[in-house]
């Protein structure tokens, strides 16, 4: 072989992998858009659910977060911004990212997770088959209302007046008031609905719970007021009124009782869907699923602190009970 052929050779052999490396398709990118603070522990459940359709975070996908905080007026420039940068898919969890998300592209998958009726709230044609570029989870927070005031019912002996706290600019608001109201009327139930949306409405609330002699309180899911999970806790203990809640995150950190969605459940289901547009999957034929576990959690110490005894046949009921 000429000296000059076997140079050729060797250069030639060199462009290959540089070659192969050019044609390489770029890591997908997932906006990843949520209400709370960084490092909420469910994060982990979405990368997990990732992880079982093939797809690891900093190894075959990257992930570009970004946090409202429970403020809402954050939610419409982060979406706008990740759709700017061209992720490959948007994950959205709470009404107003998903509002923002899906009023910021038509294009680009959404995978939400939301409280309210998907369809209802324009995210969606319908649950079985979406249509557009949105799917994701409803964990039926707002439905579920009428649920939590049966039991904080049977915890508190003699509910005559219950409170209903909302944050007045969230889109679950009205149909969580309206469902609340039908329940309240069921059981001969006086309600008495109050709205907060800073920390300083929420403290002011209490106090009117006081005033109007409230025997327990409901609070409505939602963004901001899970992100200000111990102030409510506090409040009720420093007031002494039975407070029930949408998320076991609330009874773990002290709160009384709670009723909800197995969320990590959720977050999990929403990472395989999110790994399933990846791998070429439309949002338009993935169904808009709803939680089939829901979970019951008791704070016995909490209870005693209040002077309340819990029926054993609701304690048999429990998934959690913290002693």
């Amino acid at each position: 072989m000429r000296r000059r052929e076997f140079i050729g050779l060797i250069a030639g052999a060199g462009a290959w992998p540089l070659a192969a490396r050019a044609q390489q398709k770029p890591m997908p990118v997932i906006g990843y858009l949520h209400f709370a603070k960084p490092g909420s522990p469910l994060q982990d459940a979405f990368l997990q659910g990732l992880k079982d359709t093939g797809y690891v975070a900093g190894q075959n996908v990257a992930i570009e977060y970004r946090w409202a905080e429970g403020r809402y007026d954050r939610s419409q420039a982060m979406a706008t911004d990740l759709v700017g940068r061209k992720v490959d898919v948007i994950a959205a969890f709470g009404p107003p990212l998903a509002r923002a998300a899906k009023d910021a592209t038509s294009t680009i998958p959404i995978v939400f997770e939301v409280g309210n009726d998907a369809v209802e709230a324009g995210l969606v044609a319908s649950l079985a088959r979406p249509g557009g570029n949105a799917t994701g989870i409803s964990v039926m927070f707002t439905q579920l209302t009428p649920k939590l005031l049966e039991l904080i019912s049977e915890i508190v002996p003699r509910v005559r007046i219950a409170g209903l706290l909302v944050n007045p600019n969230s889109p679950t608001a009205e149909p969580t008031i309206r469902n609340a109201e039908q329940a309240a009327r069921a059981k001969d139930v006086q309600l008495v609905v109050l709205k907060a949306s800073t920390e300083g409405e929420i403290d002011a609330a209490f106090a009117a719970l006081v005033d109007s002699r409230a025997d327990a309180v409901i609070i409505s899911p939602d963004p901001f007021l899970g992100n200000q999970r111990l102030q409510l806790i506090a409040q009720a203990a420093q007031r002494r009124i039975p407070a029930i809640y949408f998320s076991g995150g609330f009874t773990d950190s002290g709160g009384l009782v709670s009723y909800g969605a197995d969320l990590a459940a959720v977050y999990r289901r929403m990472g395989e869907y999110v790994g399933k547009i990846l791998k070429g999957e439309k949002p338009a034929d993935l169904p808009v699923e709803q939680p089939t576990k829901f979970d019951l959690s008791i704070n016995l110490k909490t209870a005693r602190a209040l002077g309340l005894n819990v029926p054993p046949s609701l304690l048999s009921l429990a998934d959690q009970v913290i002693e």
